[in-house]
């Protein structure tokens, strides 16, 4: 897959799961939903949240690099954007539930600077 396809896929995908978060949104009442309803606010939420930082993140690394074409690029963003959508989507989760506090964002924001930490030192060694 080229970069030109990626961008285009994620640009697609990102398109239909915002569309995905905006009709959970308006056409599921959380008053009288059950947990399925609750699932898809959060699951939708994520993986909208991480198209669009990912799409975010790539052109952002374009316009500081100028390297379009470098398919590595692309991947990173991708990773990050789903540590991203990850504490954010978590983060809510938790305030709903009056679980968020200093310390458990912290821990969850170390937890996920560990394993990107991790992953760019396996890939050095490499």
């Amino acid at each position: 897959m080229t970069t030109k396809q990626f961008v285009i896929l994620m640009l697609i995908v990102t398109v239909v799961c915002g569309g995905a978060f905006l009709t959970v949104l308006f056409f599921i009442n959380p008053e009288t939903t059950g947990l399925t309803g609750f699932f898809l606010f959060y699951l939708s939420l994520f993986f909208g949240l991480t198209g669009l930082l990912s799409l975010l993140g790539f052109y952002s690394r374009y316009l500081f690099t100028r390297k379009f074409q470098e398919f590595e690029q692309a991947q990173i963003s991708f990773r990050q954007a789903i540590f991203f959508g990850i504490i954010i989507a978590s983060s809510l989760l938790l305030q709903s539930q009056q679980l968020l506090t200093w310390l458990n964002a912290v821990i969850l924001v170390f937890l996920l600077t560990i394993i990107e930490f991790l992953i760019v030192s396996l890939r050095k060694s490499h």
